[in-house]
């Protein structure tokens, strides 16, 4: 990976996505129609958005967990199905997309030199998280990728730091992705009384990821504090990505690039920069 920020024409951004739930837009899930074809049509202009087109992309999906924050190393990583109880063309959605081991090794230095330990993995492949949304923004599944995996413990604080030592990608061509939800109580969805919910709890995280930096990322470190935070998310999981795109985002403020709903539910996408 080039390390000179002169070797890309402009600062790419950073987005946190909502990526639904399992294989929602490709299979028949009996969500609503609209639901699926507002967030369908969202994460397909993702990266339509971007002045510059990424020379690669680096996720951060909900979905993968490990003591300290591991890459992925493989040139050519497989499709891992975490999830289970769909039909089985769910088994068999592909995404191609090539691995990019010099992104890998670039983002172990730059977290070491964050003083942030770091693991790699080269049998790891990519997980719902990342294979369905951008089968979606990528469908040609052209551009190289390495997913990155939250650290065990969730602290919010940590994975801000994650996203600050990763920032300098941003002007190496690279596409920091967060992938997660807003709102993931897997109890609660269909439950009438969590629309009112997750719409006050959602209220809270726009007014956060769209506050000036350091007040932006105070009010994460602190996303307990929020309106049934624990409601809406009893592990914290799928809101973690946000800090890791927070943290990447630096100075630059927060949008709300996309708000609507999945399973009776609120949720929205952010983009910084």
């Amino acid at each position: 990976m080039p390390t000179d920020p002169s070797s890309t024409s402009s600062r790419l951004p950073v987005v946190f996505i909502p990526h639904g739930g399992g294989p929602w837009p490709f299979v028949d899930m009996g969500l609503p129609r609209a639901e699926v074809q507002a967030l369908a049509t969202y994460l397909r202009e993702v990266g339509q958005r971007l002045a510059t087109p990424p020379r690669a992309l680096l996720v951060i999906s909900a979905h993968w967990e490990e003591r300290v924050p591991t890459v992925m190393t493989s040139a050519a990583p497989p499709i891992l199905y975490d999830y289970y109880g769909f039909p089985p063309e769910s088994y068999r959605i592909s995404w191609p997309a090539p691995g990019h081991p010099q992104l890998a090794a670039r983002v172990r230095e730059l977290l070491a030199t964050a003083g942030i330990s770091t693991a790699e993995d080269p049998e790891r492949g990519y997980d719902h998280g990342t294979f369905i949304p951008l089968k979606l923004t990528y469908p040609e599944a052209d551009i190289p990728c390495v997913q990155l995996s939250l650290k065990q413990g969730l602290d919010p604080a940590e994975h801000l730091a994650m996203g600050r030592a990763l920032a300098p990608l941003r002007d190496e061509g690279v596409f920091i992705i967060g992938s997660g939800m807003t709102f993931h109580n897997l109890r609660a969805f269909g439950d009438p009384r969590a629309s009112d919910i997750s719409v006050k709890f959602d209220a809270w995280v726009q007014d956060a990821a769209t506050s000036p930096a350091a007040l932006r990322d105070e009010k994460l470190t602190q996303w307990t504090q929020a309106p049934y935070a624990r409601l809406v998310h009893p592990r914290e999981e799928h809101l973690l990505p946000l800090m890791v795109a927070a943290g990447a985002a630096g100075e630059d403020r927060g949008t709300i690039a996309w708000s609507g709903s999945m399973m009776g539910v609120r949720i929205s996408g952010f983009q910084f920069g």
